[in-house]
């Protein structure tokens, strides 16, 4: 009885057989047919590689939510040369709370020459040509992203010629916490001393003559401190024309979660908009020289994620280029050879050639000729 019932199941999965298998002497091969499936395995081949190579790249995902946390303090990465002496510029911060942060926090004074050596410009050439590069072409943040912690370093290299040229200028490198409210970071002429309405600086005691806010901005950025993370400012350098100029940076910061397979970074973009204008108070033009660096946070938080393509939706995507590929060459093929046969059909039975019309006796014609030329009656 057992037996019996497992023949009929075997016979019932037969019969559930969706491949049969056709006989070998019932296949017929064709050199039409041979080239069709050269061809579709070759096309099968080149996708799967493509593909591959897909299944192995990885994309950025980007989304936005709102930026919950007001709490924090702002890091700020500085380092700027300018082309003044240390002891004639002070660099400070002031915000919309009315809170100063004093440079001595965490910025360091150091002498430099603010001419750079062939190297340094060698550096600084390839650095603007990045920038410019990223202006036109978005999609390269997700390389820098994708390759940040492992691409070389950004920082401008040490001068490797030793010049005997005193130090002309001052750089103003290290970093600030602050307020994660809106601010103004300022480098301008004489040190920053507190005030009970603000802040001031001595600027009495410096020979007007020696003002010179000509500066390379090295490196500025917020937050974590990423390398290989180039930033908007990174590289600029303003040469200026008048000893009273005032260069201003209006940026918006927007706080960023960078999460790739690499490293998990929270760190900030930044959008900026530079705008440089001579002192001169008859002309109506007032305010003071120096660098003035205002920024503002944006209310949105940006969430930077590396994905990959998961191994399942690679399998169907490859199950779907080898059937789909199968299917459609099989159709196309036996089309083209429905369409050849019919066309070799009709010129081989002469349904094409011209037939001269035969008279009969009353003067009409008969059109209706047999398709052989050799028919009997």
């Amino acid at each position: 009885m057992r037996r019996l019932n497992r023949k009929k199941t075997l016979s019932l999965v037969k019969e559930l057989d969706a491949f049969p298998k056709v006989p070998d002497s019932y296949v017929e091969t064709s050199a039409s047919g041979g080239t069709v499936s050269l061809i579709a395995f070759t096309t099968m081949a080149l996708l799967t590689i493509m593909e591959f190579s897909v299944y192995q790249d990885t994309w950025m995902k980007y989304e936005y939510e709102v930026d919950k946390d007001f709490s924090s303090k702002l890091r700020i990465n500085i380092d700027i040369t300018v082309a003044m002496k240390c002891q004639y510029v002070g660099a400070d911060v002031l915000d919309l709370a009315e809170t100063m942060v004093a440079s001595a926090d965490g910025l360091v004074y150091e002498p430099a020459i603010f001419d750079l050596s062939p190297q340094q410009k060698e550096w600084q050439r390839m650095l603007q040509l990045i920038q410019s590069r990223l202006q036109e072409e978005h999609s390269l943040q997700d390389v820098i992203f994708k390759s940040a912690f492992k691409s070389a370093s950004t920082a401008l290299p040490p001068r490797e010629d030793d010049s005997s040229q005193p130090p002309d200028a001052c750089r103003i490198h290290g970093h600030l916490y602050v307020n994660k409210v809106a601010g103004n970071f300022h480098i301008t002429v004489g040190k920053a001393i507190p005030h009970p309405r603000g802040h001031a600086h001595l600027a009495a005691l410096v020979n007007h003559d020696s003002y010179n806010f000509s500066h390379r901005i090295d490196h500025l950025s917020f937050g974590e401190l990423v390398p290989g993370i180039i930033n908007p400012l990174d590289g600029t350098e303003k040469i200026a024309v008048d000893h009273n100029q005032m260069f201003q940076y209006f940026i918006t910061v927007v706080p960023t979660k960078l999460h790739t397979y690499k490293i998990s970074a929270d760190t900030h973009q930044f959008s900026v908009t530079e705008r440089e204008r001579v002192i001169n108070h008859a002309a109506g033009s007032h305010g003071v020289s120096g660098i003035f660096m205002k920024y503002d946070l944006s209310s949105l938080m940006v969430t930077v994620t590396e994905e990959h393509m998961p191994f399942w939706q690679f399998f169907v995507r490859l199950c779907g280029i080898v059937g789909g590929i199968f299917s459609t060459t099989g159709m196309l093929h036996g089309i083209g050879k429905f369409i050849v046969e019919i066309i070799y059909c009709r010129f081989r039975l002469g349904s094409y050639k011209p037939v001269s019309s035969v008279p009969f006796e009353d003067g009409h014609t008969d059109n209706h000729l047999p398709l052989l030329e050799n028919n009997t009656h």
